[in-house]
């Protein structure tokens, strides 16, 4: 939490935030951030979330997996993480660590005629590990950006972060990127670009990392959704659980040159995530946190139906039915990441990457179905609630309520913790938040897809087909 109070430049609004561990906006977030490192820290799971290497101890999202053990307990760790925040933290500690260890297994895509930055990122890593860095990161262009020739007319500069000039001692940026969720308790962003770029777009293509407080950079927040959060009885999820997403802002930032990975290359930039495991790695983790929140979601869906007795239906089992169903296909597509496990690069091994990306392709096309789903099973019970908790506070009111709000599966108050939790999960501003950040969580549904479409053996596929066909041809006589 120290590392935290650190200078850096933090706006809600015109509001600037001086100590995002102590502002109501951010302060619970910061507070489960602490609660994963408490968690790794405890003696009774360094076995399963650290590994020691040359007599240090690190964080196991730090291991350059050799085998499917190694995979395997990555793995672990990233699910021990999720189970902290139930899968409601995007971007915890493990996530963009995971790109920058993956990347490392592969390290020479970096390296150019021009450039050779794979010592830097070897580096990083090892500045990462050892301190234990969360970091955030931001890898797409403002949406406006899309269309520079608007502010060429004007004569404007184009939002987007690009490299200004080359110094003896660095580089120096300005610009936007989006979306730097959880940066704002976050140590440190890993700026890039994870879409492709027009071979125009050279100054926009740099890859760097800079600690949050750097001078002349600024994040932004989206709304923050804490401070609607009265308590933790009437906004279980809201209270500690929104980690926050921020536009970064650049002015004329500083990099050294030790934290500069990629310049001056746009295919370079965005292909060094997928010619190297750092993608993958990366979104096992996320296939692994989305699994998490699903089990959640799941339970819910069945504490809200045994509330009132609807699970003895037969159509509400049934849904329930396919709810587990969905649950457990999902948990097989994560493990299938592991025991089918591919050796590459050469001399390590990597989550199979079609089995990672078809899970990333069922959390985001069926997010908003599961909501649904379980939003119907809540029916009006979430309306039928009092306004909130302090209904407790009075000897009349809780008398009243305890007596006519109680079914014959579940007294009144527990009922209306469950409502409170299950309405956080679907229809408060919390809910409809992460009803867009799942949708999009990884880019739009062609991005997602066209990964699955990049990693498909088209040719043995098509060579099923052409074997069949080989296996007739046209009769003498039709």
């Amino acid at each position: 939490m120290e590392r935290l109070r650190d200078g850096r430049v933090v706006y809600i609004g015109r509001e600037r935030v001086d100590d995002v561990t102590t502002h109501p906006a951010f302060r619970h977030a910061a507070q489960t951030a602490a609660q994963i490192y408490d968690v790794k820290a405890d003696p009774a799971n360094h076995e399963s979330m650290t590994f020691v290497e040359d007599g240090e101890r690190y964080s196991s999202y730090y291991i350059l997996a050799k085998d499917r053990d190694d995979l395997r307990k990555r793995s672990q760790t990233h699910r021990k993480i999720a189970e902290v925040t139930h899968g409601f933290f995007g971007r915890s500690p493990d996530h963009v660590s995971s790109f920058v260890t993956g990347m490392c297994t592969k390290s020479d895509v970096l390296d150019t005629e021009r450039n050779k930055f794979s010592g830097n990122l070897h580096a990083y890593y090892e500045h990462m590990r050892r301190n234990d860095i969360y970091a955030a990161y931001a890898v797409l262009p403002p949406q406006a950006a899309r269309d520079p020739a608007f502010y060429q007319k004007q004569n404007l500069p184009i939002p987007t972060l690009q490299l200004m000039r080359e110094e003896d001692d660095g580089v120096v940026i300005s610009g936007m990127k989006m979306l730097a969720t959880a940066a704002v308790i976050a140590d440190e962003i890993w700026i890039g670009n994870v879409i492709p770029l027009a071979p125009d777009q050279s100054k926009q293509a740099i890859t760097c990392a800079i600690p949050c407080n750097t001078p002349g950079l600024s994040l932004w927040s989206r709304k923050p959704m804490e401070p609607n959060a009265a308590n933790q009885f009437d906004n279980p999820l809201t209270w500690r659980l929104d980690e926050t997403d921020a536009m970064v802002m650049c002015d004329e930032v500083k990099v050294p040159w030790e934290r500069v990975f990629v310049l001056d290359d746009p295919v370079q930039s965005y292909t060094i995530y997928n010619q190297t495991p750092s993608h993958c790695y990366g979104n096992h983790q996320s296939n692994v946190r989305f699994h998490t929140k699903m089990r959640l979601l799941v339970g819910i869906a069945s504490k809200i139906t045994q509330s009132t007795g609807a699970n003895k239906i037969p159509a509400v089992a049934e849904t329930l039915g396919r709810l587990s169903a969905l649950e457990a296909g999902l948990g097989g597509m994560v493990a299938g990441q592991i025991e089918a496990a591919e050796d590459w690069p050469e001399g390590y091994a990597t989550f199979n990457r079609r089995m990672m990306y078809a899970a990333l392709n069922f959390c985001t096309e069926n997010h908003s179905q599961l909501i649904d789903i379980v939003r119907e099973l809540c029916g009006g019970g979430v309306f039928q609630m009092p306004a909130d908790v302090t209904v407790m506070q009075d000897d009349e009111l809780r008398q009243k309520f305890e007596s006519f709000w109680q079914t014959p599966q579940m007294d009144a108050l527990a009922r209306m913790k469950l409502f409170r939790l299950a309405w956080d999960l679907v229809g408060s501003e919390f809910a409809g938040r992460h009803q867009q950040y799942e949708k999009f969580y990884a880019g739009a549904s062609f991005i997602i897809r066209g990964h699955s479409f990049r990693e498909a053996p088209w040719g043995e596929l098509d060579g099923i087909v052409d074997d069949l066909l080989a296996t007739y041809d046209v009769p003498a006589e039709a």
